[in-house]
């Protein structure tokens, strides 16, 4: 049996065009992960990724996680409910090209519904563009959270490519 997977690229050129969503509460705040630890990175992949088939990272042995959370262009960052973990999200920075990929993003299941995806989306926006980046992407498919692509278009983002995989 086949399945067609929709995938989505989006991106976002200023700061400008953002639509921010502010801090729904003073209890969260986002922070970068300093120093960086591919224990966390590891946690949230497998975490969040499990209802979005996530799988390409499964089979990393923590060598793997410990050279990509070494990357000088990888930066982490984390939402948290005063001190308890809620979400992150990672960014790629391309010093060369000044662009931006925000390559994870998630909430953990027990934070859905507080509307803290377009707060978190927005922080990794801003964060994206303080690095100096001219240009911020991601890209997304049908089968992450089922308001992903709502909320990548409600910040300002706007698609550039679509294809359609089979697998």
């Amino acid at each position: 049996m086949t399945e067609k997977i929709y995938r989505r690229y989006l991106e976002i050129r200023s700061l400008d065009e953002l639509k921010e969503v502010k801090r729904p509460a003073e209890n969260y705040s986002v922070d970068l992960a300093d120093p960086n630890d591919f224990q966390l990175n590891k946690f949230f992949y497998k975490t969040v990724g499990k209802n979005c088939q996530w799988i390409d990272r499964l089979i990393w042995t923590d060598l793997n996680w410990t050279d990509y959370i070494s990357k000088d262009q990888l930066f982490t960052y984390i939402l948290k409910d005063k001190s308890e973990i809620a979400g992150y999200f990672e960014l790629l920075f391309n010093k060369q090209s000044k662009e931006t990929e925000i390559a994870y993003f998630g909430i953990l299941e027990e934070y859905y519904g507080k509307k803290l995806g377009g707060y978190l989306l927005s922080e990794a926006i801003k964060c994206s563009f303080n690095m100096g980046s001219g240009r911020v992407w991601v890209h997304t498919c049908s089968l992450d959270h089922k308001n992903a692509l709502k909320n990548y278009l409600a910040r300002g983002m706007k698609n550039f490519k679509s294809e359609t995989l089979i697998r």
